[in-house]
């Protein structure tokens, strides 16, 4: 008969350090360090770095996968382990401590359909002292307006209305090259994609037809 004041609970165990490695990694390691002589606690100790590695072996694609297996033996000692490491024991302090939080951008673009990579672009093109360079990031600029409003709308806007946005938005520094037909440039994609799509139903449309004629089934 089975006693269950006597059964252990995870409820009532300790806490894993590293839930990846199981609890008898961890108790394993509690063991080790009540062994008092070195040698053989250093012996012990390399024997469980070897049994992570094969309980963990997608830690091998990362570099020095070995130094890193032994952080993590000394972090769930507790950094109390004192053993002979082939590599430098790590600093407690230094281990756990937490990376600062990331600042996050406050400022919102100011036309909000574009973006602020778009935005950061046109800044960097107003900014381009070379003629030649700056013509080449107005004629992208506009071309890349011309295509998102394309995608969104799902209908092609005429070539003078992008170059009056981007003459208001650059207060007037940039200006498409006009001879590039960007209407035509956006459009095309927009057709080549779709035409894609029609020829890949097509050829379906005629494989199941030649499957049936003759008598194949198609899973």
């Amino acid at each position: 008969m089975i006693n269950f004041e006597e059964m252990e609970y995870n409820t009532t165990r300790e806490q894993l350090v590293i839930r990846e490695y199981g609890r008898h990694i961890q108790k394993m390691v509690d063991y080790v360090m009540t062994i008092e002589d070195r040698e053989k606690r250093t012996r012990n100790a390399h024997t469980i770095v070897e049994l992570m590695g094969f309980l963990n072996p997608q830690l091998k694609t990362v570099e020095d996968y070995k130094h890193k297996l032994w952080d993590h033996l000394y972090l769930i000692s507790d950094f109390k382990l004192d053993v002979d490491s082939p590599y430098p024991k790590p600093v407690k302090e230094e281990y756990i401590e937490k990376p600062k939080p990331m600042a996050y951008p406050k400022t919102s673009p100011a036309y909000n359909h574009l973006g602020k990579n778009l935005e950061t672009l046109i800044n960097k093109a107003m900014n381009e002292e070379d003629e030649e360079k700056r013509q080449g990031l107005a004629n992208a600029i506009a071309y890349y307006m011309k295509l998102t409003y394309s995608n969104w709308h799902k209908e092609l806007v005429h070539d003078d209305n992008i170059q009056t946005e981007l003459m208001a938005i650059s207060d007037g520094k940039l200006e498409f090259d006009t001879k590039l037909n960007i209407k035509h440039r956006a459009s095309k994609d927009k057709e080549d994609f779709v035409s894609n799509i029609g020829k890949k139903k097509s050829h379906s449309r005629n494989r199941n037809g030649r499957n049936r004629k003759h008598g194949k089934k198609k899973y």
